[in-house]
């Protein structure tokens, strides 16, 4: 398969579309991979036709028929729910697991959540690994990928989302790398934690962050919902690929951006960057 450019459905997000347009959309401008998001329930706005998310209570074949009519592959499942509380994680992971098993998407991403303020750190690692060691044998048995996606503040430290990871020892415990959340965590340098978990990447996040946006915030927060185009910002695609590369990586720089036009612009920098190191 190699190392190839997906798209995360948060780009028509902006634009007020339902996933079927964004796939459309997404197979117009180019690409052959998306990574769609799924909620729980119901809720007005993708119901109505104006947010991208779908919802488990749908017919994961019929995702999976929409995805075949315009020629892309799930690269993977945003199912972000948090680790540290299992009271909603462990049902809805176990929940998008097999959702995303039916409809084709060999990994579900997630992270550790939001922390409650009560909780430390002990208390923390302990509760996420309940819930790692009650969603891993589903994974197992439907073959899984379960990515944890540096997105708090446990994960944006190299060591502490390694730390997560190895909870549970598990071939289907590894990694969504998310290049703008780990840039702006501030803590570890990006690439370092790049080369430390390659070889068990499963899937990556193509986030960009744009200059303005990392004075402002770098080491202030842990993460943002979308960067800017590819190759617009401070990240180092070539660096990026090349460590891939190297670790014998094969999936999919999933973008996250915020408009069709990033998109666009994303897909024309990745390719470029990927076939410059094939040469």
């Amino acid at each position: 398969m190699g190392i190839k450019p997906g798209i995360n459905m948060e780009f028509i997000r902006r634009a007020e579309k339902p996933f079927k347009w964004g796939v459309a959309k997404a197979a117009e401008i180019g690409y052959k991979f998306c990574e769609p998001m799924v909620h729980w329930g119901r809720e007005l706005m993708s119901e109505a036709g104006y947010y991208h998310t779908i919802s488990m209570n749908e017919d994961p074949l019929e995702i999976r028929d929409i995805l075949q009519k315009h020629g892309i592959q799930a690269s993977g499942l945003s199912c972000h729910s948090p680790l540290a509380r299992p009271e909603i994680s462990v049902e809805y992971i176990k929940q998008a697991i097999r959702f995303a098993a039916e409809m084709g998407a060999p990994v579900c991403n997630t992270d550790e959540g939001m922390i409650p303020e009560w909780m430390d750190e002990d208390t923390a690692f302990k509760i996420m690994h309940y819930t790692l060691k009650s969603v891993v044998p589903v994974a197992e048995r439907h073959n899984i990928k379960i990515g944890i996606e540096p997105h708090q503040k446990f994960s944006v430290h190299t060591d502490k989302i390694i730390k997560i990871a190895n909870l549970v020892p598990s071939p289907n415990v590894g990694f969504n790398f998310d290049s703008g959340n780990a840039y702006l965590g501030g803590v570890s340098d990006p690439y370092e934690m790049l080369e430390a978990i390659a070889d068990r990447t499963f899937h990556m996040h193509a986030k960009d962050i744009e200059l303005q946006q990392s004075k402002d915030e770098r080491g202030k927060v842990t993460g943002t919902a979308v960067g800017c185009a590819c190759g617009d910002g401070v990240i180092d695609w070539t660096r990026i690929v090349k460590i891939l590369k190297k670790a014998g990586f094969q999936g999919v720089l999933s973008v996250e951006c915020g408009t069709v036009e990033q998109a666009e612009k994303s897909l024309k920098h990745l390719n470029k960057v990927i076939a410059e190191q094939k040469a």
